[in-house]
């Protein structure tokens, strides 16, 4: 029975977040009654991830009590693998999207974590470096993926003059400039934000964790500085790498724009 512990210590610790359901349940009633339709899909996302979380919380606690670096790889490069499909799904129409978002994700995170272990800011070991990776990798993701489908569908509009720039002897950098710095900039503008305002508007997730958690307000504020400090720093590697891998997928040899490319809407 002492082996099984583990297991009713975890299924005692659930029933705060089963009451915290209940919320659910009102939201439920609601769109039932205003008739959203919502109904089934709320129910299929909180179950979802109530397993999802399930599983990774038994993962974690797995790798935690491996003194094997490999797993932290391991879990980092699931994440990479995960996001770089996703961005890859939202730029659908940008060639090799799902390979391109995953290398531009990967070159981004690794670069910043890098960074971060040298200089001691967080120790390589499986407590730090996978929540880190994990709030990077998932900012990351949004950003390249936005920057993706900006900068395809703004050539796109813009057809006419990339190939006037192209006609008069412009490479395709120089040609798609001006498409590239808007959709950098759009897509890097809300993290940007989010770093103004954050400690204004609302507490951010890692700082909130730390508090209830019982640490100290200063503590937290630590911590949090340093995440977004990484968030930003990943965010803006990933997207210009994005941009940089694009390029070869929207022009042909000839440096002339790939019209399949961008045919469909």
């Amino acid at each position: 029975m002492e082996d099984w512990s583990w297991l009713f210590d975890f299924m005692k610790g659930m029933i705060k977040p089963l009451l915290a359901t209940a919320v659910v349940v009102l939201a439920v009633a609601l769109s039932y009654f205003q008739k959203l339709g919502l109904e089934g899909e709320m129910i299929y996302a909180i179950v979802r991830a109530f397993i999802q979380l399930s599983i990774i919380g038994f993962v974690l606690q797995f790798i935690f009590n491996q003194a094997n670096s490999i797993w932290i790889i391991l879990a980092y490069l699931f994440m990479v693998s995960i996001a770089g499909y996703t961005a890859g799904q939202r730029a659908k129409h940008v060639p090799r999207g799902k390979y391109i978002a995953g290398a531009s994700i990967l070159g981004g995170t690794a670069v910043t974590m890098f960074l971060l272990v040298v200089l001691s800011v967080f120790p390589f070991t499986p407590r730090y470096i996978i929540p880190v990776a994990g709030m990077m990798v998932g900012n990351a993701m949004t950003v390249t993926g936005v920057t993706m489908k900006r900068l395809r569908d703004d050539i796109k509009i813009q057809m006419n003059l990339v190939e006037t720039a192209l006609a008069l002897g412009a490479t395709p950098r120089q040609a798609t400039v001006q498409q590239v710095k808007r959709s950098l900039v759009i897509a890097l503008s809300p993290v940007i934000d989010n770093a103004k305002t954050v400690g204004l508007i609302s507490l951010p997730g890692a700082m909130t964790g730390l508090i209830m958690g019982g640490a100290s307000p200063l503590e937290a504020i630590q911590l949090q500085i340093i995440v977004m400090n990484m968030l930003i720093g990943a965010a803006t590697l990933s997207s210009i790498t994005s941009t940089y891998l694009c390029w070869p997928n929207f022009f042909t040899s000839a440096f002339q724009l790939e019209t399949k490319v961008f045919s469909s809407d």
